[in-house]
């Protein structure tokens, strides 16, 4: 039994040692409980900078639209939104790839490979939210089967699939294992969804900034609100990776100890000595 005034840290018992008596096991998850660093504090202010100017910029300063109005300004929220869906289904690619390559496997790769696609879905909802938005006043409907918005539409349904993979009772090898391979799959329609403008005939506009003859067709005011709309959404994406990141480890960790406890707990009541820590060497990485 433990006493009233004990933290949840120090109520972890350890397995009785090999003179019966019974100490107490540091809990790594106890000591390592938060999921901010310096370097998130510093990106999370610089974001909650960058927020309130996008905003001033965007629906105050920047000027609206010859033919689309003041529907412009969605612009500052939605590109800015499918940048990030394109670059956090990107990142889960390749920590997938790192997992499935033997040299690289590990599984802080299938950590950062889940976060950033969850964080994937948040942006890719928040695409599709902000262009039908965008489509009512611009087309007269919110939504019309268009290959851009179909296309980006499976890329939700597709990563959404892999979240729930994720999620199936496994052990967390043969998880990663999977969420790796149907991450590679879902990510073979990124470059779908970007192209779909030019392979098929789309309502959706086509590139206005990222052209080949490098001639945006953006007001000035207009293109640097756009570029601090992308550099925002940026800095908020890499804090929620690297919180998110580090809370899946300490779920993990909080998962082998918890196990590791229960084992240990089986041990005492039929008797038996505790068991041997594992040896690390040779084990994978």
């Amino acid at each position: 039994m433990t006493t009233g005034g004990a933290t949840a840290a120090d109520t972890e018992a350890a397995p009785p040692t090999a003179s019966g008596a019974t100490g107490v096991a540091p809990s790594p998850v106890g000591r390592h409980s938060a999921t901010g660093t310096k370097a998130t504090r510093v990106i999370g202010v610089l974001a909650l900078i960058g927020v309130p100017l996008l905003l001033l910029l965007g629906l105050v300063t920047s000027p609206e639209d010859v033919e689309m109005g003041d529907s412009v300004r969605i612009m500052y929220v939605h590109v800015p939104s499918a940048w990030l869906a394109y670059l956090a289904f990107a990142v889960t690619a390749l920590g997938s790839v790192c997992y499935l390559w033997p040299r690289t496997r590990s599984l802080a790769w299938d950590r950062f490979a889940g976060a950033s696609a969850e964080i994937g879905v948040l942006f890719t909802g928040l695409a599709l939210a902000t262009g039908m938005l965008w489509g009512r006043p611009t087309w007269g409907v919110y939504w019309t089967w268009d290959a851009r918005l179909t296309t980006t539409a499976l890329l939700f349904l597709l990563f959404l699939g892999y979240l729930a993979i994720r999620r199936l009772p496994a052990a967390p090898e043969v998880r990663a294992k999977r969420a790796a391979i149907a991450g590679l799959i879902a990510f073979v329609d990124v470059p779908i969804v970007h192209l779909s403008v030019e392979w098929w005939r789309s309502l959706h506009q086509g590139a206005t900034v990222a052209r080949r003859d490098l001639n945006a067709e953006l007001d000035g005011t207009m293109l640097f609100t756009l570029f601090l709309g992308l550099i925002v959404f940026t800095l908020i994406y890499v804090w929620l990776l690297l919180h998110r990141a580090r809370q899946l480890w300490l779920e993990d960790q909080q998962l082998d100890t918890s196990l590791d406890a229960a084992i240990a707990e089986r041990r005492r009541e039929s008797g038996l000595p505790p068991a041997a820590a594992p040896s690390t060497t040779g084990a994978a990485t």
